[in-house]
């Protein structure tokens, strides 16, 4: 052993060390302040962007010595992820989570996750990844780091075939449902009113079964809400029109953990030219990815 590799073993301990002791010192007063009105902010509280300066350093050797990866996946998400018959985890995001490992030639252990906990689980090291339709924002992007796409996630315009539409314009004379308030509610509320009739429903379920029964011909909502609809009901043929609003989904790595966001990017850039991920999303969306996927970060 070289004494630079001792050393980066031996630093790399002491940051799983100070991160383990900053997330229980984060829980400590968190409890500490929900316990009663007379609770006094402690001074120099840490906050989470404290954690995530702590230097994520040789996360991907500790992963191949170990021969095992943590990821959070989705707990109750379907179709990124839930728990099937068999009460084990399934769906998108889990088959994605076992590429990686068999990818990275280790063993996955799959931590299921709601959403809440998925970064403060990433950034005190209870997980070294999160798959866990994890969307990037400003903010996140402050605390952690974020690979390439590599889910669709969006809000889209859904009929069935003999329907004809491909943009907003094409609405004109058409009658879309919608969940009301939804974030589909609020595209398609942008259209003139004369031009398009739109029926507004108490949620998303209800949505579905109107298009499902005939009352609107088409209905705008989200991908993995669409994917059960088609299939439940193969029979009605139900097709995406066109994409109101792309998020895609990012996998979630310790902010500074470099090599290992490098290895997974790379990953899935081959998961993306071999077509798997194209299959995968037929699988649990019931189409595939949306052309205008992004390629990188």
């Amino acid at each position: 052993m070289t004494w630079d590799f001792f050393k980066a073993i031996c630093f790399n301990k002491l940051r799983r060390f100070l991160a383990l002791f900053c997330g229980s010192l984060l829980l400590t007063v968190s409890i500490a302040s929900c316990s009663g009105a007379d609770s006094v902010k402690p001074q120099g509280q840490i906050s989470t962007k404290d954690i995530a300066r702590i230097a994520a350093i040789g996360t991907l050797q500790d992963i191949q010595a170990a021969g095992k990866i943590k990821i959070a996946v989705p707990a109750d998400f379907p179709p990124f992820g839930g728990v099937g018959p068999d009460m084990q985890p399934r769906g998108y995001d889990i088959d994605v989570a076992n590429q990686i490992a068999a990818e990275l030639g280790v063993k996955p252990k799959l931590i299921s996750v709601i959403g809440n906990y998925r970064i403060p689980f990433l950034q005190t090291n209870r997980v070294d990844l999160v798959i866990s339709s994890l969307g990037k924002n400003q903010e996140r992007a402050a605390i952690i780091d974020f690979s390439q796409a590599y889910a669709p996630f969006f809000s889209g315009v859904y009929g069935t075939a003999n329907v004809s539409v491909s943009s907003l314009e094409d609405l004109q004379g058409q009658t879309i449902g919608v969940a009301r308030g939804s974030l589909e509610d609020l595209e398609i509320s942008k259209l003139p009113p004369e031009q398009v009739d739109i029926k507004r429903y108490a949620n998303n379920s209800l949505t579905a079964s109107a298009l499902v029964s005939g009352q609107v011909n088409l209905i705008a909502t989200a991908n993995a809400v669409a994917a059960k609809l088609i299939k439940d009901n193969p029979e009605r043929k139900i097709e995406n029109k066109f994409i109101l609003k792309n998020s895609p989904c990012y996998v979630g790595v310790r902010k500074g953990d470099a090599e290992l966001l490098q290895r997974v990017n790379e990953i899935i850039a081959n998961l993306k030219q071999s077509g798997k991920l194209d299959r995968l999303s037929l699988k649990w969306f019931g189409e595939p990815l949306p052309q205008d996927f992004p390629a990188t970060t």
